[in-house]
């Protein structure tokens, strides 16, 4: 059997050190004559040579050119071999682990190696998998002004990419956790270092510090499965058999608790959300991209795949705290956005809005609700993706995220600010584009759930038109004034970079039961295994 999950988490790993590893171009030296005092034509003259270094053609010491296109192509050739997998994916048995590969890692601790996909991880390491070479054409030029010419940056996204994959894919806990921990660490240098302005260095501390602080609260409920369950391995610890089944009920609620804080700072949640809009802020579009796209959807993930399914007789403690809690999400991030002056940060706040949405519909523990719920992970990875690339996209021209150094951006570059309308109008959930379904089922589960914490989240889709409409109409619409007289319109890159992402946010919106039929049976299993284990403690 073909190991395709460890050929895709070795890929871009693979990739990362070569890149890293390239040699350093030493700059050539040119010769430049000057002439002297003398005239060459009275031979009383000398001429001297003067020996500079030039630029290196790369654009710095490091084969930045290279690294770009090694980039480039380990991530798509991870893409491939992911496609290649998902090709062999059995969607009729979609809810069951497939691929799955278990090998002994530290037999001392019971910790294995162990990978597979369900149709909902399946969905998410290909949202993954297509952002990456996505980002890698959109920050082409973004760090040619740099000494390393990018280098350094984009070894950290391949590395970054396996990691992102491996979370998904980690069917060990303690495994899942090991990866959870490590992207960390590109994600701190992509910010601190590779990041823009002055704050990027405490933007990316902050993060760091954010999200150690919910690995450690986690990492003591990962011993507590280890040590209640008898095994790491989360085959053997879901279902009524397993031994975690038969914990106390206290003891399950302090477990759950310690996977859910974890969980709500990553996904983001208020009130532990406020690392997002700095980090982001502090971010180059790219990072943004992977950050809000794919790195915050472990969060909701993981409380799909952990804190329900390892513990459902402890979720209805939480569930009306978590339902609140996402309400406030919804309304709190959105009015945020409404009052940004920087977009990226505006941007950074419409997520913890609708992470708000992915959070009610998990917590409504309803197909509908969490089948929304899985949709928007996916459908938002594509939509705040390519308003992050747009956004650099805008920088790039102008130099600066502030809306109010834009304004008339559609009589100059009339196909940018076209796409541009497009993606905001998906962020704010127009029928025929893809967030649209996910929001749409969302609220059918949380309406079934109860009709007052549905009402209330309208809320949030009315202030969604207003900070997406209003933006636009700061950024793109009136006169052209000097500030962007001479911008230019998408180039070709540009366009390969933000066209896939156009296109799947038009595809899923107006046919998503491709999709559905992935997500719909993992989902099913979670409902399932969280209202049996409702129905035994109400008999109870």
């Amino acid at each position: 059997m073909i190991p395709w999950l460890t050929i895709a988490i070795a890929l871009p790993a693979v990739g990362a050190v070569l890149v890293w590893a390239l040699p350093r171009v030493k700059a050539p030296d040119t010769v430049s004559e000057t002439a002297a005092s003398a005239s060459a034509s009275s031979g009383g003259g000398t001429a001297t040579a003067v020996r500079t270094k030039a630029p290196a053609a790369t654009g710095g010491p490091a084969s930045a050119e290279n690294a770009k296109r090694i980039t480039l192509g380990f991530s798509l050739a991870t893409l491939a071999v992911l496609v290649a997998m998902a090709l062999r994916f059995d969607t009729s048995d979609a809810g069951s682990l497939q691929f799955t590969e278990v090998h002994e890692w530290i037999p001392r601790f019971g910790i294995h190696y162990a990978v597979g996909v369900d149709g909902l991880a399946l969905a998410l390491v290909l949202m993954s998998a297509v952002l990456v070479p996505l980002v890698v054409l959109a920050a082409w030029r973004e760090h040619d002004d740099r000494e390393d010419g990018g280098r350094g940056y984009f070894a950290l996204v391949l590395a970054l990419e396996a990691m992102m994959i491996g979370v998904f894919a980690a069917t060990d806990v303690f495994l899942f956790y090991v990866f959870f921990e490590a992207m960390l660490i590109p994600v701190y240098f992509m910010i601190g270092r590779y990041g823009r302005g002055d704050e990027r260095s405490a933007a990316a501390l902050k993060f760091l510090l954010y999200s150690l602080a919910g690995g450690l609260v986690m990492l003591v409920s990962v011993i507590g499965v280890a040590v209640y369950g008898g095994t790491f391995l989360w085959a053997d610890l879901v279902g009524g058999g397993s031994a975690l089944a038969a914990l106390d009920p206290s003891t399950a609620r302090w477990l759950f608790l310690g996977f859910f804080i974890a969980f709500a700072i990553k996904a983001p949640m208020w009130p532990v959300h406020t690392w997002l809009p700095q980090a982001a802020g502090a971010s180059r579009p790219g990072t943004a991209v992977l950050l809000v796209g794919v790195l915050d959807k472990v969060g909701t993930y993981g409380m799909l795949r952990y804190c329900i399914e390892l513990f459902p007789s402890a979720v209805s403690w939480f569930v009306w705290p978590v339902v609140g809690l996402s309400l406030v999400s919804i309304i709190y991030g959105a009015i945020l956005a409404i009052g940004q002056s920087d977009m990226m940060r505006l941007v950074a706040y419409t997520s913890v809005s609708h992470f708000g949405f992915i959070t009610l519909g998990i917590f409504a523990l309803n197909q509908q609700g969490q089948a929304g719920a899985a949709l928007y992970m996916v459908n938002h990875g594509f939509a705040t993706g390519a308003l992050f690339l747009l956004v650099g996209f805008l920088v790039a021209r102008r130099g600066s995220a502030l809306i109010e150094d834009f304004g008339g951006v559609q009589n100059t570059a009339p196909k940018l600010a076209g796409v541009f309308l497009v993606t905001g109008l998906a962020g704010l959930g127009l029928p025929g584009l893809a967030p649209f379904v996910s929001e749409f089922l969302v609220f059918l589960g949380a309406y079934a759930f109860s009709p007052v914490p549905a009402v209330v989240a309208v809320v949030g889709v009315v202030l969604a038109a207003l900070y997406i409409l209003w933006m636009y109409q700061r950024t793109m619409s009136g006169p052209a004034g000097e500030k962007v007289a001479g911008f230019k319109d998408l180039s070709a890159r540009e366009a390969w970079a933000v066209g896939p992402l156009l296109a799947l946010i038009l595809a899923f919106g107006l046919y998503p039961q491709p999709l559905l039929d992935v997500i719909n049976p993992a989902v099913e299993r979670t409902v399932e295994t969280a209202v049996d284990a409702s129905e035994e403690g109400g008999e109870e």
